[in-house]
């Protein structure tokens, strides 16, 4: 790892790494987008086969029930258990998101409020590329379930043999979704996008991607909504000699795992910056001179996963502004937020924490305001409408308003 001290230009090295979003990404993105919305399922069926070497026909590209079905044939009997746990805590902690329509009413019979309401109609990527994310099917499909969103549907890269994986299969197939696509890519972000024959229109995608699903969800932002720009994984951690180096170094190998992943350690200690320095390849430790100068650091970068390793995690915790994610404590590591805690594993990365949050409830769904007037109270407050309607040159509304009166 490259040891450097806390800068505003180390900071600028550590955001051109983390972003992934070239010119060429870009261009290569536009061109499938493309040909997506003017050619609809022969775009995705030559797509699949030049990027997944996967054959498909039109009627292949939806997932069938005798697939489905057959995919339990081939998951180990233990999984089911250990999913119905990771369930349960995903379920509990969403629960508590729910939010309720409300009203309020004020003199002279005003009456304000907001109801809410769900997403009609959401689409899931879930990556399967160098590795299958099952846990992204849970931890993507059970908020929006639990939101109310009343059709599902999940887009993953089948392999050569043009099979999705039967762990992906049978979670989905537990959660109810209403169909699973064999699509990945940007290909598969502008079907749900733009819609075709196959593949219906959703009003909003979610879930973590490469750079090329990143990229595809920025370019079709407007024709739906997204939940947030998330890929590749980063991991800042703050710690001083109170860590263990073990523990450290593991999470930081964890991190390495995922393509173009990084690790930094943000470290007030010199003895286990060399000893993370000499075990571990990629990434940066940040030198720093107190606990202060790391959360700053930390804020700065705005990380994915945030973990603190310090004596007193939780005083540190009151100062972090800009994470996607906390972990507190030596026994609270990233993995455990990854599978099994209860909140959702699709987390801003690149910074983007500054002003995105991690999946919630709130991504599925909208609320509509609702504005209830007398006559009595319209009264009341058309003299101030008339004036700042008039300064803005609106005299249709203030027309409007004095229509009530005549």
């Amino acid at each position: 790892m490259k040891v450097v001290r806390f800068s505003g230009k180390t900071l600028e090295k550590i955001y051109s790494r983390l972003n992934c979003r070239k010119v060429r990404v870009k261009k290569t993105v536009e061109k499938i987008l493309a040909d997506v919305a003017a050619e609809g399922d022969d775009a995705l069926i030559r797509y699949t086969k030049k990027l997944d070497g996967a054959t498909l026909s039109q009627k292949q590209i939806r997932v069938s029930e005798s697939e489905t079905s057959g995919a339990y044939q081939n998951i180990d009997a233990t999984f089911i258990a250990n999913l119905k746990v990771a369930i349960n805590n995903v379920t509990s902690f969403y629960k508590k998101q729910v939010k309720k329509s409300w009203k309020i009413k004020g003199d002279e019979g005003i009456t304000l409020g907001e109801i809410y309401n769900p997403i009609e109609k959401v689409g899931i990527y879930v990556p399967s590329g160098t590795a299958p994310l099952v846990s992204s099917v849970y931890m993507s499909v059970l908020p929006a379930k639990i939101a109310g969103v009343s059709e599902i549907y999940i887009a993953t890269p089948p392999n050569a043999e043009g099979n999705v994986n039967p762990y992906i299969l049978a979670v989905a197939n537990m959660l109810k979704v209403n169909a699973v696509f064999k699509l990945g890519g940007a290909q598969a972000i502008g079907a749900m996008a733009f819609g075709t024959k196959t593949v219906p229109k959703v009003d909003k995608i979610v879930g973590p991607g490469n750079d090329y699903v990143t990229e595809a969800k920025r370019q079709v932002f407007g024709y739906c909504a997204i939940d947030m720009l998330a890929g590749p994984s980063e991991v800042v951690i703050i710690a001083n000699n109170f860590a263990n180096p073990a523990h450290v170094i593991a999470d930081l190998y964890a991190q390495a795992e995922h393509r173009l992943g990084i690790g930094i350690l943000i470290t007030t200690s010199k003895s286990l910056a060399n000893i993370v320095r000499k075990e571990v390849a990629n990434g940066y430790i940040i030198m720093v001179n107190n606990l202060e100068e790391a959360v700053d650091a930390a804020n700065k970068i705005a990380p994915e996963h945030l973990e603190i390793m310090v004596k007193q995690p939780n005083k540190l915790l009151k100062k972090i502004k800009n994470a996607g994610a906390v972990f507190i404590g030596s026994y609270s590591p990233v993995v455990v937020g990854d599978y099994i805690s209860g909140p959702s594993h699709v987390l801003p990365t690149s910074g983007t924490a500054r002003f995105f949050s991690g999946l919630g409830l709130n991504d599925f769904m909208k609320s509509t305001h609702v504005i209830s007037y007398t006559k009595k109270a319209l009264e009341k407050v058309a003299p101030a409408i008339e004036q700042i309607a008039t300064l803005e040159g609106m005299k249709k509304h203030v027309a409007s308003l004095k229509a009530r009166f005549e």
